[in-house]
């Protein structure tokens, strides 16, 4: 399923407005699907200014190893901590318990670039 009120990248990611241009951000059902069973995961630098495409972390699974990329230009506001203990709540909790991390966006705009549901279950079949 594929949660209608998010926004998609084409890298699997999903985004979630938070409001006063601020995301959250995490990889998609299909995305921890593909991977298997995540073991680790690096996250970005709290205060670190991304650029939208720049590979600021990554995933390792049992099976492979995939980047994390900065869905839009901004700011990193905070990690999700508990990945570190357990990376596994990618696996069992991808929209929720799963986030990776917030950022503070400098163009609202730039979200109207991404994919919506639609689009995303598209790419996806």
């Amino acid at each position: 399923m594929i949660p209608e009120q998010l926004r998609y990248t084409a890298e699997h990611e999903w985004i979630e407005s938070r409001g006063e241009g601020v995301i959250r951000v995490g990889i998609t059902d299909f995305a921890q699907n593909a991977l298997g069973d995540v073991v680790f995961i690096q996250l970005p630098e709290v205060g670190a200014r991304v650029q939208a495409g720049d590979v600021i972390g990554e995933v390792e699974s049992t099976k492979s190893v995939s980047d994390v990329y900065a869905p839009v230009t901004g700011k990193i506001q905070a990690c999700n901590d508990e990945l570190s203990e357990s990376p596994e709540l990618v696996n069992g909790d991808p929209y929720r318990a799963g986030w990776m991390f917030d950022m503070e966006i400098e163009d609202s705009g730039s979200l109207t670039a991404l994919l919506d549901a639609g689009a995303y279950a598209k790419l996806t079949e």
